[in-house]
């Protein structure tokens, strides 16, 4: 005997919410969001670094890479954006552990659709020039976003209060 579509969506459901929980909960090292690259492909000063461009600061890292080599996922999560945009170009933002937004912008083609569930490691899209990096050098342009603040970060000086939202993620890449 088949189950019903309704018992069917209820058991989906329940394991996805079971993969959310455990997904959060478990520690996770983060990898290197471009296949192949090691902390010698970006500048690791260059996280908060000012002044630079519309933003003010530098909220993330700049991963320099030949275009079209794969984007991975540097946690597991859930795809909440993928989509093109004025300064990132095309974007993909993953939801992982912690809470935390992984953004991954400036892609040549993306891979990945809202709602799907990634494992670390898994392809989201290759690195490209896309948005404010039309005309520079092929990159990823990756961030870690905490939807928690971070109230230590706080600084009272211009920016002062986004730190508390931004990570290093030169600090919490592992090779």
């Amino acid at each position: 005997m088949r189950p019903s579509l309704g018992k069917l969506s209820k058991h989906l459901v329940v394991l996805a919410l079971f993969a959310l929980v455990v997904g959060f909960l478990m520690p996770q090292k983060l990898i290197i969001p471009v296949k192949f690259a090691t902390k010698s492909d970006w500048n690791s000063k260059s996280f908060w670094f000012s002044p630079w461009g519309k933003s003010g600061v530098h909220k993330g890292i700049d991963i320099f890479a030949k275009e079209g080599t794969p984007v991975i996922s540097a946690c597991t999560g859930f795809v909440v954006s993928a989509e093109s945009n004025g300064n990132g170009g095309k974007v993909v933002s993953i939801l992982g552990p912690k809470w935390r937004i992984h953004y991954y912008a400036h892609l040549k083609t993306i891979t990945v659709k809202v709602g799907e569930f990634v494992r670390h490691g898994s392809e989201v899209g290759t690195v490209g020039t896309t948005g404010n990096a039309v005309g520079k050098a092929p990159h990823l342009h990756y961030a870690i976003i905490t939807q928690i603040p971070y109230v230590w970060n706080y600084r009272s000086e211009k920016h002062g209060f986004d730190r508390m939202f931004f990570l290093n993620p030169h600090e919490l890449l592992i090779q």
